[in-house]
């Protein structure tokens, strides 16, 4: 076989299997493309698996409208290097990797130069502005790799690439003093997030759809101190909620939950409108904030915390050519955990 000059095999004669969306409210098709280059910094890495993320319907759905075109979704990536760029100088062949959501930024920026690379104004997105990870093979900056421990090498790494990142990012941001914690919304990430927040001796409420008696059950069975109906009042007054569930209702509902200083963050991309509320609900130093992507300290700090904890995601495994099908299962919340497509 023909050897490129740091002595790999030229892995660019090859072609991989890919689920691509060619345009946007249509299934994903199923191709075979010649394998990605990676540029000269970037790293090529054979997938493992990827995580399926509610954001990916949102690209689908064309709720985040301006998508590359034709597509490969996922950006809850573990896998390996098999390639690496001229200027590579960190990463080497073999290493296991996750690669996230947030695949670039400038540097440069206003944002960059504030330690707030999440709100990059020149930022890339794995499987929205650039290829990502129903394939076979990826190309990903080596910056915006992370090194992954052993025990996440496999299908259960995959949640923590953003389930886990932006479930961790949202929870830092209740702050320390939050001991009582609501998550509306009981999937992926907050499947994660309790096993984080228990391990720091906080206190869970899970709130789920009305009637989900299921997901009540998986959020009891991991430690949550309370679980009902989404619209059903709390047991007594929370220090922080966090809302996964895209549903702008919400927003009211866990305000007035909340205890007096405390914050609701919405962890989500997309929210459907949240509607007008009274003011009373707000004051007294109550916090409403959104949570954006993720900069890579969250990633270092969360996947150093998870293999302490250590995090055990559950999984239902599907493979690379049933991706549809995976996103629907996702789509009708018909899975514990969180979904991930395996190569």
């Amino acid at each position: 076989m023909k050897k490129s000059k740091n002595d790999e095999p030229d892995i660019a004669l090859f072609t991989m299997r890919a689920m691509v969306m060619e345009v946007p409210g249509q299934p994903l098709i199923e191709k075979t493309l010649p394998l990605p280059v990676p540029s000269d910094k970037q790293v090529l890495v054979k997938i493992i698996a990827c995580g399926v993320c509610r954001t990916d319907l949102h690209i689908m759905d064309s709720e985040l409208d301006q998508p590359k075109l034709p597509l490969i979704p996922g950006h809850e990536i573990v896998g390996t290097v098999v390639k690496l760029g001229n200027e590579v100088t960190k990463l080497k062949t073999g290493d296991l990797v996750g690669i996230p959501w947030l695949g670039f930024t400038c540097g440069h920026c206003r944002y960059c130069k504030r330690d707030q690379e999440n709100l990059c104004e020149n930022a890339l997105f794995t499987g929205y502005t650039m290829d990502g990870g129903y394939a076979e093979y990826t190309v990903a900056f080596e910056d915006f790799c992370f090194s992954l421990p052993p025990i996440y090498g496999n299908p259960s790494g995959a949640p923590l690439l953003c389930a886990g990142l932006i479930g961790y990012r949202s929870y830092s941001m209740a702050g320390p003093n939050a001991e009582k914690i609501g998550l509306y919304g009981f999937g992926a990430a907050a499947h994660i997030l309790i096993q984080v927040a228990l391990h720091q001796s906080k206190e869970i409420y899970a709130f789920t759809k009305d009637g989900d008696l299921d997901a009540q059950k998986f959020a009891k069975e991991l430690g949550a101190t309370w679980a009902g109906d989404s619209t059903a009042p709390a047991p007594g007054l929370l220090d922080a909620s966090i809302i996964f569930a895209p549903a702008g209702s919400l927003v009211p509902k866990a305000l007035k939950d909340l205890d007096k200083g405390g914050s609701v963050i919405c962890g989500g991309i997309h929210m459907s409108d949240i509607p007008s509320f009274p003011y009373p609900l707000l004051w007294e130093e109550r916090v409403l904030r959104s949570v954006a992507n993720l900069t890579r300290k969250d990633g270092r700090d969360f996947l150093e915390l998870a293999a302490l904890v250590p995090v055990k995601t559950e999984t239902k495994l599907f493979p690379l050519d049933q991706a549809n099908e995976a996103l629907a299962a996702v789509r009708n919340g018909e899975v514990r955990g969180a979904v991930v497509l395996v190569m």
